[in-house]
Order: C-alpha cells, then structure tokens, then sequence
C-alpha cells in the first residue's frame, strides 16, 4: 500500500485543476490522494501555491510554514510545494524553508511523481481527480498570457500563451460528461486568444461552439475574458447555442483613457463603452462580471468620476474592485512611483463598491416573480443552495429553496420562481423538475 498524499490548493480554479491533474496521476500510480483534508497527518503533502498579489504571497508562504512545522513535529513524513510563488521565487523559497523536501513550479510538477518513485518509474497517466461537486468542474484551455499589462505578474510567472490542443480540450469535456459533469466553467488567464499562438487566429467561438454541441454538456460559462481584439462571433455562440449561458467575465479594470494607456490595456474608453453595448445588443439578458482597479499609479480624482460614471452608466451584474498594489516585477513597479496615498485608495475602493451594491441590489430585485432555472449544488441548514446561469460557483449570488419544500436532488436542475431577493442572493420556490 502506497502513501497517502493531501494536496492543498491555494488561489484560483487554474491551480485547482493543477492539482486535480496531479491527483489524477499520482492515484493511477497506486497513491491515495485527499484534498484540503483539515489536519493531514502521518505521509505526504503538496502546497499548490499561489503568487499572483501580496496577499496571495502570504497566505502560500503561511501554509508552506504551517506544514514545515508539522513536518519537524513527525506530524507528516514529506512536504512537497509547487506552483506559482516556486515557479518565480524558487531560489529564495528553497534558502529560506529548508524543511521542504522538493519544490516544482507550474509547469514541472509531474516530475513530483518520479522523485518519489525514482527516475526509472513508468509513469502510467491518469483521469483527472475532479474535486469539485460532480456536477461542475473547471476546464482550462490555456496557460499563459501575452497580454504585458502594466500592473500584472501573471505572464512573469506562466510565460507566454499556451493553447491546448482543441481534440485535447474536447476528449476531456467528454470524459467528464461520462463522468457525470453537467456544468463546464471554461477557465484561462485570457480566453479569447485561444488558438492565437497555434496559427495566428482566434478559435475561443469555433472551441465553444463545438462543446456545447457534445450530449450531456448543459452550461457552458466564460471566465477571463480580455477587452482588445474581442472576438464578435463568439457572442453569436452565446445568443445561439442554449446550453452556453449568458454570462462573461471579462476584466476592465478601468475606463479613464489615461489610465488604460498608462496600464498599457490597448483599449480606449470609446472602444470599451461600445464593446458592453455590443454585448447587451447581440446577447439580451447578459450578465457581465468584471473587475475593477482604484489607485493605480496616476489616477486622478478627474479618473476616477469617469470610473465612478461608467459604474453608474453600465449597470454590471457582477463586479469586483481592488485597490493597487506593487507587485515586484511588474512594468508599473519599476516605472511608475506609487503615488495614490493608502487612505485615498481605500476611500475610491469603498465608494466604488458602494455604487456597485446598490446596483446588484435593484438588479438581483428585478428577478423576483420571474422563473429560472437553477441547479442544485448543496444543502445547507433549511436550505437547498443553487445558482442560475448567471452564477458562478463561489463568487457569484445563490439561490436558496426551503427545503421543508420537498426533497431536492443535488446536481439537478428545477424551475425555481423567484419569491425574494437580498443584495446578492434569491430566494425562491420549485416549480418542476427540468430533467
């Protein structure tokens, strides 16, 4: 009997997958794995790091220490690490945490497998552990990103654009139907430049259309999107195909023309503002998430009323904001002071996010009385949790049936009748089984 290996992830869905493909072979070469096992005890661990803001940096480095420590107390036998903090800190992580018995970055943690075993193992490749709840999983199709904003670190960590190979993507997406999957939240750090690096074209449309058209796959969701370059024939795949859900994500980050040009976005204001009425038109009903930024170097008060107008203006179903932060490596760190005083930050963060709540608010209020549909993820206390299509998993409003109602099935789909809404969630009540 082999060891026992728990693999802690940290950051976003892209390293879980990471971590899901490594589950996958380690289990096929006799391993049992768990994932995020509250006290892991007596064999292997593997932190799956994160890197991309300081925060992040902390809580992976945190973790790393937390298992050293059980390490040196015989709580666990070995502590492996990889992903993104070792792929870009690899020399000072490996002086500083001794403890640590191999280090891997994001794109070599395969050879983890072979460390263990020895150089002369053959490697027998696995199915993909999914950890998630049967019904949904995460699907990359890219790592990487030729993007060069000013403010980020993620092509500094993962290189250039990387697209899967399309007959790849789609074998696994039919593997995971059979597996019981319903629900594809389609994952990249920038999606719509799928196939750019294969033969200079963008193939996201033709790649989505061609998994909605799989049996067995039910919602299609977009995450990651990139303004520049926006591929139009994609938002014909979203109006057409009924198992691609209305819902983007798409990062702004900001709209003053000033400051895109300074975060070298390669979008204007006029581009940005007919790129969200091109979406409303030839998809009704979207729901667009994005992410804003505050404080980047050189914002302005004049900045950030165009910001605070254009919140007003577009009305997103989701949105997130943050302030800046220097990350070390970056174009902005090493060209631009960080002159945007903390408080004033903090003051643009809380304004902007204040604008944003009373819009999802009278936005998630107009659902009510409307019937939806809703898959099932969970039961919690006297609840059924689910979402609409218009929801991501973990980051976006749920939905919540009484479950003194009747007895729901977890992973199916119901009519749901909006009955009340809060800022974020709904409430509602079954109407009929969908399947």
């Amino acid at each position: 009997m082999k060891k026992t290996i728990d693999i802690i992830s940290l950051g976003c869905s892209k390293n879980l997958v990471d971590s899901e493909v490594l589950m996958g072979l380690m289990e096929a070469n006799g391993y049992l794995c768990t994932h995020d096992s509250e006290d892991p005890q007596g064999d292997i661990v593997v932190v799956n790091t994160c890197g991309f803001i300081n925060d992040a940096k902390e809580e992976s480095i945190n973790t790393i220490l937390e298992f050293a420590q059980a390490k040196t107390e015989g709580r666990i036998e070995k502590l492996f690490v990889m992903g993104c903090l070792s792929e870009r800190y690899l020399a000072d992580l490996e002086k500083e945490i001794p403890e640590v018995d191999g280090w891997y970055g994001k794109f070599n943690y395969k050879q983890l497998l072979k460390d263990l075993e020895g150089a002369e193992t053959q490697v027998c490749e696995g199915k993909r552990h999914v950890t998630t709840p049967r019904h949904y999983a995460y699907l990359k199709i890219s790592e990487g990103c030729d993007r060069h904003c000013a403010y980020c670190a993620i092509p500094l960590i993962t290189g250039r654009h990387q697209s899967r190979p399309m007959d790849e993507i789609l074998d696994e997406v039919r593997q995971l139907v059979a597996d019981g999957t319903k629900e594809f939240n389609v994952i990249a750090q920038e999606l719509t430049y799928y196939g750019v690096d294969i033969d200079g074209k963008q193939h996201i449309a033709e790649l989505i259309e061609k998994m909605a058209d799989i049996p067995g796959v039910e919602w299609i969701r977009l995450h990651y999107a990139y303004p520049a370059h926006f591929p139009w024939d994609l938002l014909r795949v979203m109006r057409e195909k009924q198992n691609v859900c209305k819902y983007l994500d798409i990062a702004l980050q900001h709209i003053s023309d000033n400051m895109l040009s300074r975060m070298q976005r390669h979008v204007t204001k006029e581009e940005t503002y007919e790129l969200i009425r091109k979406m409303r038109e030839e998809v009704p009903g979207i729901h667009i998430r994005t992410t804003l930024m505050v404080g980047f170097p050189g914002e302005t008060e004049e900045d950030f009323e165009e910001l605070k107008a254009f919140v007003k203006w577009a009305r997103f179903e989701r949105m997130g904001a943050f302030a800046y932060s220097e990350e070390e490596g970056t174009y902005s760190e090493q060209h631009y002071d960080d002159d945007v005083a903390e408080e004033v930050k903090q003051a643009r963060l809380d304004k902007i996010m204040r604008i944003q709540q009373n819009i999802s608010a009278e936005l998630e209020a107009e659902k009510v009385g409307h019937t939806l549909k809703v898959i099932i993820d969970r039961q919690e206390g006297d609840y059924y949790v689910g979402r609409t299509e218009f929801c991501s998993p973990e980051v976006d409003p749920e939905v919540l049936i009484p479950a003194e109602e009747k007895k729901l099935k977890i992973g199916e789909f119901y009519d749901v009748r909006i009955t009340d809404s809060e800022e974020f969630d709904l409430y509602g009540t079954t109407i009929i089984n969908m399947i």
